[in-house]
């Protein structure tokens, strides 16, 4: 099948599913060609959110302006680094529509539309499905079996997915219907229970490149931790307050270079320490509202690890 050619299943039910050559991802680390980015026209800080919630007991307020350069940084960053942004078309009903991570999620073999959580993030599906259509980007398929999104879902490496679950945000039965398309693929799928606290699992782990990520070693269970070891993967350990900061939300470039907000201090350090090269966007307004730099891109074209 073409990847010209947009259809709303891609998938193949016996697995062996087309990879699309234009569009896709086989890794969190290939050099990032192409990204969806959310619109922030109508974004608030909403009380649905654990990590917003803590920023309004703290006396945080939201300054629009503020967000709005922050957010055109960032769009630059991702520009000079060689990327090229695509955006969504802004609903004034979608608050939290700029973390579009979340309501699609990108295979080797299309995007996933996904199925969101919380009731007044539920019409998001309409205007990445208008987008995928307008870029004849073949869907591979939509989550029909529960709540599926897209911050608990890492494309990890080539030929393995890590996906988390909290009965929340990701439910057991929207896990196990991907799961079950990702693994007649032939692909690994390791799915990991936590604690609905921390929202997605984006918000404690990041691949940063090959074979190195950041976790917060204090905020997963060993087995977690075992798994990552057996794979071969390095880990940089990053505290549990920067977590809490949303440290840990960031975006791999490719060629060892990784978008970090500037508030995360100590990953940056950590990362500089490991020979990363690093763009540092002020996202303070975005991530005391619940959500960092990953959370609010959906990677579309990355070349192949």
């Amino acid at each position: 099948m073409s990847d010209s050619n947009f259809t709303l299943s891609n998938r193949l039910v016996n697995g062996n599913s087309p990879v699309l050559s234009r569009w896709g991802m086989d890794s969190e680390y290939g050099v990032l060609k192409d990204v969806l980015i959310g619109p922030m026209e109508h974004y608030t800080w909403q009380t649905g959110n654990a990590m917003s919630r803590r920023s309004m007991r703290l006396g945080r307020q939201f300054d629009k302006n503020v967000a709005r350069q922050q957010y055109d940084e960032m769009i630059e960053m991702y520009r000079s680094a060689g990327v090229t942004p695509h955006f969504l078309k802004a609903d004034e009903h979608l608050p939290y529509q700029l973390y579009a991570r979340d309501s699609s999620v990108m295979t080797p073999w299309g995007p996933i539309i996904t199925q969101l959580y919380s009731p007044w993030r539920r019409g998001e599906w309409k205007h990445v499905m208008d987008f995928y259509h307008k870029k004849d980007i073949p869907i591979y398929d939509t989550v029909t079996a529960g709540s599926f999104e897209g911050g608990d879902f890492m494309v990890l490496e080539p030929g393995v997915i890590l996906c988390g679950f909290t009965g929340e945000r990701t439910s057991e039965a929207g896990l196990n219907q991907v799961k079950s398309w990702v693994e007649k693929e032939g692909w690994e799928f390791k799915s990991y229970s936590f604690d609905p606290y921390f929202l997605h699992l984006d918000v404690k782990v990041a691949m940063l490149s090959e074979k190195l990520a950041a976790v917060c070693t204090q905020a997963v269970e060993d087995e977690l931790l075992d798994w990552f070891k057996a794979r071969g993967i390095e880990i940089i350990d990053i505290s549990y307050r920067s977590v809490l900061e949303l440290g840990v939300n960031v975006v791999a470039l490719g060629n060892d270079r990784v978008l970090i907000p500037a508030q995360s201090k100590e990953l940056i350090e950590k990362s500089k320490a490991h020979g990363l090269e690093v763009y540092t966007p002020d996202m303070s307004m975005f991530t005391a509202g619940g959500g960092g730099v990953h959370c609010m891109c959906q990677p579309l074209h990355r070349a192949p690890a």
